[in-house]
């Protein structure tokens, strides 16, 4: 799915229509002194529009391209969201006598600095198809593609790497693009940095969590169990039953060792030797932890 925007420069109004899409690049620089008269005003419809706004810088290649990107830096009026672009292009008369290997080494200057400056912004890179089949060595285009090629149907620019968006037609003096995005909130997200990313849980039953916590077949099982060597890891929850009729032993040899002691301690002052009482408790005592047998009548 796509949505619709334009791009618009000098060339085009102030009051450029809004009606029907959801974005709007606006041209902010040229080389190291020249800037969009129309930037603020074209800015501010887009912004009144809620259009997603980005902007664009066209380099003179000769030129450094740290002091070109700061000199867009210093003009263009970038807010939190916004889209940044460096337009790579070649064919005019500030680049035509420029290197090929210098403008491709421009491209990557310029973007690693604009996006070391503005690291929350998305810092790409727009081009034609010439320049991207024939002048492009890396595929480098910063965060993301923006494919230049008239007279192409709209999505469809006819390459294969992946594409962000597409400008396909000049019709009526404006240039006319789509991005990969299924509506403005998605472009938006986007270009705030805020995409949420694939749910790992997604598709996960309730279920499926029970069993892949209690029914998870991998835990050693007690040393003790006379099966340990037909069935020697249990899932959770066999370990559970094992502790609960552990406790439950426990506290019926305590209950047994607590009636022992209480026996053995109506003999005091019976008759009965209180050496051989003493002695009979402590055996008790030792003897209920495992077993209870204690012999009341006086003998133990």
């Amino acid at each position: 799915m796509t949505i619709h925007g334009v791009d618009v420069s000098a060339y085009q109004p102030e009051t450029y229509s809004t009606s029907g899409i959801d974005f709007v690049i606006v041209k902010a620089t040229e080389g190291l002194s020249y800037t969009n008269p129309h930037l603020a005003a074209q800015t501010k419809r887009g912004r009144d529009a809620g259009l997603v706004v980005g902007f664009y810088h066209y380099p003179h290649m000769a030129n450094s391209p740290q002091a070109e990107a700061d000199y867009f830096l210093n003009k263009a009026p970038i807010k939190a969201g916004d889209i940044i672009v460096f337009d790579w292009e070649g064919y005019d008369t500030a680049n035509k006598g420029v290197a090929r290997s210098r403008q491709i080494a421009y491209r990557d200057a310029w973007l690693k600095y604009v996006k070391g400056k503005l690291p929350g912004h998305r810092v790409g890179m727009y081009c034609n198809t010439d320049y991207w089949l024939n002048v492009d060595k890396t595929s480098n285009c910063g965060d993301f593609l923006w494919i230049a090629t008239g007279g192409q149907p709209a999505g469809q620019p006819g390459i294969d790497h992946p594409w962000t968006f597409h400008q396909y037609s000049t019709a009526g003096g404006i240039d006319h693009d789509v991005a990969a995005f299924s509506d403005r909130a998605a472009l938006k997200a986007w270009a705030s940095g805020t995409t949420p990313e694939e749910d790992p849980m997604a598709g996960i039953t309730k279920q499926d969590i029970f069993d892949a916590v209690w029914k998870t077949d991998q835990v050693a099982a007690p040393a003790d169990q006379p099966d340990v060597k037909t069935n020697p890891s249990w899932q959770p929850q066999s370990f559970l039953k094992d502790i609960d009729a552990r406790v439950r032993a426990i506290q019926a040899a305590e209950a047994g060792q607590s009636a022992a002691i209480a026996a053995l301690a109506k003999l005091v002052g019976s008759g009965v030797d209180t050496a051989h009482v003493v002695a009979a408790v402590q055996k008790a005592i030792a003897d209920a932890v495992v077993k209870v047998s204690v012999d009341v009548t006086g003998s133990a």
